[in-house]
């Protein structure tokens, strides 16, 4: 029971420091902006879950590959593909927005309360 827990816990650190590791890259090495590699890291995400392999990813290491922002871009994947089969065409659009709809509402509520309390720079 412990040594799958700690092997469960491995593979999740290993994996989702890997994938940190390459935005950090990114940052470092390409000199590319915050953006840019938050858009990257999702089209990553999405590509993978096109192919059916960021699945294989999750089911390997759990959280480490599930809390990283390129499974953003794999979780609007599989609700555009499950959006497509029960309502059609249609249904990418709807589908795609389901499963991140209530990620999204609170972050930007969050961040409008942050606003509220603290006193941006313009």
């Amino acid at each position: 029971m412990l040594e799958e827990f700690l092997t469960q816990f491995f593979r999740a650190w290993v994996v989702g420091g890997a994938i940190c590791v390459i935005g950090q890259l990114l940052f470092d090495v390409a000199h590319l902006t915050p953006a840019h590699t938050m858009s990257l890291m999702v089209s990553a995400g999405s590509i993978l879950g096109i192919l059916g392999l960021y699945p294989l990813l999750v089911d390997f290491a759990g959280m480490g590959a599930m809390l990283p922002i390129s499974s953003f871009g794999n979780t609007l994947v599989d609700g555009a593909s499950s959006g497509l089969d029960s309502q059609g065409f249609i249904g990418i659009f709807s589908g795609m927005l389901q499963p991140v709809s209530t990620g999204v509402t609170a972050a930007v509520l969050f961040g409008f309360a942050a606003a509220l309390l603290a006193k941006p720079k313009s």
